[in-house]
């Protein structure tokens, strides 16, 4: 007699696709149905629709729900407060992600000035030609003439370097 094995075939699904009827979902949150019907009403969670109408919610839904369950019962909000928390925490998030778009930016902009410094210094260095000075070489220099004296000094200076 031969032996059946089982096969099991698993599918991952995006947390983000809705695949849980609300009875379901309401199972998993530990809710009931008409719970989730309410928090839609009052736009605390968005389930997605199938083409005929029916709520489906997704494994990101049945999180929320569970910490919207989690503020209500454990930290005593109401759903008023639950509301301001969620908006909150979309600013948050909202300005976290553009902190970190403003950061690379920066990142890309210093970079490129470094490049952009790196690229002057070379083409100085390019067109600087050297100069040697020799022991006959006298260097004049002007000093500024002071307010109150009217004669006029010149400095000569010989460099024997």
């Amino acid at each position: 007699m031969a032996s059946r094995r089982r096969s099991t075939t698993r599918i991952t699904v995006s947390a983000e696709r809705g695949v849980f009827m609300i009875s379901i979902a309401a199972e998993l949150a530990e809710m009931h149905p008409q719970t989730l019907r309410m928090y839609e009403a009052r736009g605390l969670i968005e389930p997605m629709r199938s083409p005929k109408g029916t709520r489906l919610y997704s494994q990101s839904d049945v999180e929320k729900l569970r910490r919207i369950q989690e503020m209500t019962n454990e930290l005593g909000l109401n759903l008023a407060g639950v509301e301001r928390v969620l908006e909150l925490e979309e600013q948050l998030e909202r300005a976290s992600r553009r902190l970190e778009a403003l950061e690379r930016r920066s990142a890309q902009m210093r970079e490129a000035m470094q490049a952009e410094m790196e690229a002057v210094r070379a083409s100085f260095r390019a067109e600087l030609v050297p100069y040697r000075r020799t022991k006959t070489d006298l260097v004049l220099t002007k000093r500024p003439r002071p307010a109150a004296s009217s004669s006029r000094r010149i400095r000569v200076e010989r460099d024997d370097g």
